[in-house]
């Protein structure tokens, strides 16, 4: 099994607003460039998020993860009519090693800052795809909140694109 970490983060390591809010990300949209995420989309078999991050998905005007299982790790006592959508109240081991025995491969880990660091911790992440946005927040949701442990990474490529997003992919 492989859990790649695929996220846009701001230039001062913001991954959202405190209230949560992901507007800033529309900085660099345009419609001749995905930034790759249509081939990541279809190399993976399966999505894990945490439970903030899930209620942002259910916010936007369709769901943002068709066609795929998404494991929803909480505490919480969360309902969804989406068959697609499993909630696991679990440690992060655990839950990995359940997805695991249902045949996935290819984990997008998409966040929130919390259960990065859970991945984090327990080295369970094995690529990074970090994408950074010209854009400094000033404050918001670390995309690697304290107290984050030392990882050594290495990097695989980066790209640079005429937006100003930078892509670093690091394993």
């Amino acid at each position: 099994m492989k859990v790649t970490l695929y996220i846009a983060t701001s230039l001062d390591g913001y991954i959202a607003r405190s209230n949560g809010g992901i507007d800033w990300l529309s900085i660099v949209e345009t419609p001749e460039e995905d930034y790759g995420y249509a081939a990541f989309y279809d190399s993976i078999d399966a999505i894990v998020l945490g439970s903030k991050t899930y209620e942002l998905g259910l916010s936007f005007d369709q769901w943002p993860y068709p066609d795929k299982k998404s494991f929803v790790l909480t505490q919480r006592d969360l309902k969804c009519d989406r068959e697609e959508v499993v909630f696991i109240s679990d440690t992060v081991n655990n839950a990995l090693a359940s997805i695991e025995k249902e045949g996935f491969k290819n984990i997008w880990l998409v966040g929130g800052g919390a259960l990065i660091n859970s991945f984090l911790r327990q080295s369970l992440i094995d690529e990074y795809i970090i994408s950074t946005i010209p854009i400094i927040l000033g404050d918001g949701i670390r995309l690697f909140p304290p107290p984050t442990c030392e990882q050594k990474l290495q990097l695989i490529n980066s790209k640079q694109y005429p937006s100003g997003l930078l892509q670093a992919h690091y394993r």
